[in-house]
């Protein structure tokens, strides 16, 4: 791809960087702001599952809708979904309604995510996935990276005004994820490329009805039974699991403690700028050690450096530990995306990101909850052990996901087969031919 036809991408993880720096600075600061309000460990778990609870049953939907269609218009319902729900979480007097605000906020989190990974997938031709889902992820990092040090320098406990602060830093993330809208232009090729080569007959016309009608029809178990799509869910869940619940449970171990919420914030931070360092060279070290050593390493060692957090080390000890883990759970995210879009059937690309994105809801409801269950019986390191658990589980998946990395090799090979139908591939809309089959 020629650097110019790339602008997408740029403004693409622009618009994902604000909208994750609102997501990253919300949700330490709604579990500042439940501890003001007299949760105990287990309730800032309930609250966090929650914000991952309407995401799981709207996931498959918005897939489906997004395989039909164009990706935008979901990315402007996120943004505003985000913001509504960041700002109404500073207003909330009630555990309650804290709970169902910050649902909204992962609903609209969802919507943006799934329609931000759908546009790089039709816009990416295969040689190039690995490189612009990469980059892509970058934006998420330097949301986590600005967020919750934004969070931690407006939240405040001297005093009793944390309830206060917390709200602050909640409506100033509300505005963070409106700035997003304004980098949502010209992601995707305008309507007038779409219908440049009109059908010429009806037969041709009969063929694009057919192709679009078919669109996202492709049955779930069918994509679930491809082989690496269900490996690739489960790494992904585990990797964000991890990220999950350091963000929700790093401020409970540092109430425990005695470390300060900008401290903490900055500790969020270094983690998210690692993850930063490791997407840059995510290409170079692919070439170097392979797809399946990389996957399997980074998640062997992220679940020990996990477990370690669990024990009582100082700060500085905290930070380095903090920018290994960041850089181990760099991989997974864009390594699963690939391993998911080249394992998919290319006519359900965005069903299975959002079979993905599911799975990842699905651990971000559990594991909380779970943690929250395991912190109230054995204390607030002990996530962070169950955590260590679950990335050396997902180190033995690495394993079962990486065969598909040689997918691209059977899909270069067909492009024959489309090209053989001349007359039928000019309708195709313009923003599908990205996908390099």
């Amino acid at each position: 791809m020629a650097a110019g036809d790339r602008r997408w991408l740029l403004r693409l993880v622009i618009a994902f960087a604000f909208s994750q720096a609102a997501v990253s600075m919300a949700r330490p600061a709604v579990s500042y702001r439940a501890l003001a309000l007299g949760a105990d460990e287990r309730a800032v778990g309930v609250i966090a599952g929650v914000y991952a609870l309407l995401p799981l049953f709207a996931a498959v939907p918005l897939g489906r809708r997004t395989d039909r269609g164009r990706c935008v218009p979901l990315l402007a319902v996120g943004a505003a979904l985000i913001g509504l729900g960041c700002g109404l979480s500073g207003t909330a007097g009630s555990l309650a309604a804290l709970a169902a605000w910050s649902g909204v906020m992962g609903l609209g989190h969802l919507c943006f995510v799934i329609g931000a990974q759908s546009i790089v997938a039709r816009r990416s031709a295969p040689a190039d996935q690995d490189r612009n889902f990469g980059h892509f992820t970058i934006g998420a990092s330097l949301g986590q990276l600005v967020g919750p040090v934004a969070a931690g320098l407006l939240v405040s406990g001297q005093d009793g005004a944390m309830g206060r602060t917390s709200a602050l830093a909640l409506v100033v993330s509300a505005g963070v994820a409106a700035v997003s809208l304004l980098w949502l232009r010209r992601l995707e090729p305008p309507r007038t490329a779409r219908t440049a080569n009109p059908p010429r007959g009806r037969a041709e016309r009969r063929s694009r009805k057919a192709r679009r009608a078919g669109s996202g029809k492709v049955p779930v178990r069918r994509i679930l039974r491809s082989r690496g799509v269900p490996s690739g869910i489960l790494v992904s869940l585990a990797v964000l699991s991890a990220t999950d619940i350091l963000t929700a449970y790093l401020p409970v171990i540092g109430e425990d403690r005695g470390i300060s919420p900008a401290t903490i914030g900055l500790l969020l931070s270094l983690r998210a700028a690692a993850a930063i360092a490791c997407r840059l060279v995510m290409t170079p070290m692919i070439q170097l050690v392979g797809r399946t050593v990389l996957l399997t390493a980074s998640c062997l060692i992220g679940g020990l450096l996990c477990a370690g957090i669990a024990l009582p080390v100082p700060v500085w000890g905290l930070a380095l530990m903090l920018a290994a883990l960041g850089f181990c759970l760099g991989v997974g995210q864009p390594l699963s995306m690939t391993t998911v879009v080249r394992a998919a059937p290319a006519e359900a690309r965005s069903t299975a990101l959002a079979l993905r994105l599911t799975g990842n809801r699905l651990g971000q409801v559990a594991a909380p909850a779970s943690a929250g269950l395991v912190a109230g019986v054995a204390g607030t390191g002990a996530p962070f052990m169950m955590l260590g658990v679950l990335l050396l589980g997902a180190a033995g998946l690495g394993v079962r996901s990486t065969p598909r990395d040689a997918a691209p090799a059977a899909p270069a090979s067909t492009p024959a087969r489309p090209e053989a139908k001349a007359p039928e591939e000019p309708p195709v809309p313009a923003d599908d031919s990205g996908h390099g089959r």
